[in-house]
């Protein structure tokens, strides 16, 4: 049995605990989080990504509740619309809930996953690859020249950057990581992002988007394989396969430089 704090497609959940794991499920919305633990009887906690404060709580609840944790699946994540929408302590919420939120989370539940030899799994995007995606370490929350599509792409990116410097730096302490893309999945995702974006996922298209069972496909390999034998820590894949991430994705400089800022934005110690 393994310990699985997650935050994801409650498909992954669904197969994994089918699968006999252990699932722990957080979610942002009490009723649907208490629901889907019941169907499941699995552990639930409640969390908004948009509060630092909450990611805070919940990492202290797991870390006293889970004394290792074998995969930690993020997979927090939003667009947010045409205006910028900065949260109480200042930052962009695209960046917030999907690069701030779970980069906090999985830096606090550091020697959880070290004691189990674990893995983080991190949901990215096709968009943080697009050659439009970017990533400006000194305006992190885009205060020059906010777009909601410039906004996500660049934390899609974030997650990648942050799954190989996290490799980097904790491979030494038998900790893993890998990035993936889920491909166009007919979920909620994008009806609280700009207009474009509300019309574009409630379009006729929708019909022939993936279903949450093969967005899921992805992260159930993942969490269910070996790295090392199976994938390879650091990666991005896509349909079980490595997959192309953004140029910039492999600039060491950059993705040092995201960890220190996202250290300093986050408040914890910089040599964490």
């Amino acid at each position: 049995m393994c310990d699985r704090p997650a935050r994801h497609d409650a498909f992954a959940d669904r197969a994994l605990a089918h699968s006999g794991h252990r699932v722990v499920f957080v979610g942002r919305s009490p009723d649907k989080t208490a629901a889907i633990a019941a169907e499941l009887g699995c552990d639930a906690h409640v969390a908004d990504f948009a509060h630092l404060g909450h990611v805070r709580e919940l990492a202290n609840e797991l870390s006293a509740r889970y004394p290792r944790i074998d995969v930690l699946a993020n997979n927090a994540g939003l667009i947010a619309g045409h205006r910028s929408t900065v949260t109480n302590d200042g930052h962009e919420l695209t960046f917030r809930v999907n690069h701030l939120a779970p980069f906090l989370l999985t830096t606090l539940l550091h020697d959880r996953l070290a004691a189990a030899h674990g893995a983080v799994i991190t949901t990215s995007s096709a968009a943080g690859a697009a050659r439009t995606a970017g990533i400006v370490l000194d305006d992190l929350d885009m205060t020059d020249g906010y777009n909601a599509m410039r906004a996500y792409r660049a934390s899609k990116l974030a997650n990648v950057l942050f799954t190989r410097e996290l490799a980097r730096r904790w491979g030494t302490d038998g900790v893993s990581s890998a990035a993936f893309h889920p491909g166009l999945v007919r979920s909620q995702w994008g009806h609280s992002g700009p207009t474009g974006v509300r019309l574009f996922t409630t379009s006729p298209i929708r019909r022939v988007m993936r279903s949450t069972e093969r967005g899921a496909d992805t992260l159930v390999w993942l969490a269910t394989t070996t790295p090392g034998t199976d994938w390879q820590s650091g990666a991005y894949y896509a349909d079980r396969r490595p997959a192309t991430p953004h140029p910039s994705a492999a600039d060491p400089a950059l993705a040092s430089g995201l960890w220190d800022r996202s250290e300093s934005a986050t408040r914890l110690p910089i040599d964490q």
